[in-house]
């Protein structure tokens, strides 16, 4: 498995061929992606096979949007299943990396450790310092793809999510968990602010 080969082929197809509405779906969030994968990965102990597995469908795993929101989970393992066997994957690491693309499909359904750790490394900035900086960029695509009206029904979706959500593994729950439910008490308390309760 080229990993390096497919992860350059992959982000520069992203960047060329991405409708530039994807303010937040794009080549960064990729990259962000696997970078928490990455992370958590060595924290949960997984084999260096399983982690190469779990960092391409981290690379790939929005490579859907390509062709359009709308299911992009399976586009997304379309274009794995084209272009993985130019970098020497086999037809069953290519299954592999589709089932643990999948798992990020909303709401998140991860079948074994691998899916678990994709779909804390897709949500990892719920908990981190730059929440707001990136939740601003998701409201500003969804404006376009789901018809968002305004920031408050923003927010109050980021509450319902916030509050339903959980991490699956220790290392994402230890890392993140914390300050995601501080970034909930923020919106909540913003919301109070305009006489929005939720």
């Amino acid at each position: 498995m080229q990993i390096d080969k497919a992860r350059e082929f992959i982000l520069d197809k992203i960047k060329r061929e991405l409708p530039a509405n994807f303010y937040y779906h794009n080549v960064t969030h990729a990259e962000d992606v696997y970078t928490a994968a990455k992370q958590i990965a060595l924290g949960e102990g997984i084999s260096e096979n399983e982690t190469v597995l779990l960092l391409t469908a981290a690379l790939f795993h929005d490579a859907g949007f390509l062709y359009g929101h709308v299911d992009h989970e399976n586009s997304s393992c379309k274009i794995a299943r084209e272009y993985l066997p130019e970098f020497d994957y086999s037809p069953d690491e290519i299954a592999t990396i589709c089932d643990i693309i999948m798992a990020t499909k909303l709401p998140q359904s991860p079948r074994n450790k691998l899916g678990e750790i994709i779909c804390d490394a897709d949500l990892d900035y719920l908990g981190r310092n730059d929440f707001f900086i990136l939740s601003k960029r998701l409201f500003s695509e969804l404006v376009i793809t789901h018809h968002l009206q305004n920031e408050q029904e923003w927010d109050k979706q980021q509450v319902s999510f916030l509050r339903s959500h959980h991490y699956f593994t220790k290392t994402a729950v230890d890392l993140r968990a914390a300050a995601k439910e501080e970034h909930l008490k923020a919106i909540i308390e913003a919301l109070n602010l305009n006489n929005i309760h939720v």
